[in-house]
């Protein structure tokens, strides 16, 4: 069942979004060769609540930690660790954030020290895509021109969209109705209704698009070891078009 959001629910949401707009910002001056995932875990637990906040992942389905932390060949769910990053590598921080009952999700991917051409293209090219969708998340279009929006500009550059993953209705909860697929074709799938909220994340990879659990039942990541880059904004569906809730 999709639970379309008040104008003052979304207004208490936009509030979390832009708190957990701010936790990026602070994450993105952290990043640097030898830090750590659980460095990175413990400090947006530490200013999340300090601003009165809680990460909503944690406990999340017995989900351990405040983010997720997904490092180069890993897609999603990547558990933080003690291992230091080392220059060239990527890291995805995903946060869900709830300000007195409001959730707000985004994830970010960020290069650690210098990175190759092709990887900083995969970054460029995956940013891109996801603003891409957003475009297309107006009144009276449908969920699959959000997915065609994304897939066509990557597959374009010679990537791939992830297909095991999507994007979500998001409220009460992290998940509700409708999943947003980051592929599709125009014209197809549920009609997009003011008061709607959404996730657009799409998860990028410079190989092949199928992926692999790992043991731990969290982690997914490229069948081929491949590299994987996210980006993702919480929207609003209103009537004066997309209203990312996820950027200050």
């Amino acid at each position: 069942m999709i639970i379309l959001k008040t104008e003052r629910e979304i207004e208490l949401m936009h509030e979390a979004g832009k708190l957990l707009a701010a936790c990026h910002k602070e994450i993105a001056k952290m990043i640097k060769p030898g830090i750590t995932t659980m460095e990175i875990d413990e400090f947006v637990e530490t200013f999340l609540r300090k601003h009165g906040a809680t990460p909503e992942q944690k406990g999340y389905k017995g989900y351990p930690y405040a983010t997720c932390a997904s490092i180069n060949d890993e897609i999603c769910h990547g558990f933080p660790r003690r291992e230091p990053l080392n220059s060239g590598d990527i890291v995805t921080i995903d946060i869900v954030v709830n300000l007195r009952g409001a959730l707000a999700d985004s994830a970010w991917t960020y290069p650690v020290g210098e990175v190759t051409e092709e990887v900083q293209q995969l970054l460029d090219v995956t940013k891109t895509s996801l603003y891409k969708g957003i475009e297309q998340a107006i009144v009276g279009n449908r969920i699959g021109d959000i997915g065609h929006a994304i897939q066509t500009y990557v597959e374009a550059h010679g990537f791939s969209v992830v297909r095991d993953f999507t994007g979500h209705g998001i409220g009460r909860t992290i998940h509700e109705d409708p999943y947003i697929p980051h592929f599709g074709t125009p014209g197809k799938g549920l009609r997009l209704k003011e008061g709607m909220v959404i996730t657009i994340e799409p998860m990028v990879n410079t190989g092949a698009w199928q992926s692999k659990m790992d043991d731990n039942g969290w982690t997914a990541r490229t069948i081929d070891g491949s590299l994987s880059a996210q980006y993702e904004h919480t929207i609003a569906i209103t009537k004066n078009g997309p209203l990312i809730l996820t950027e200050q």
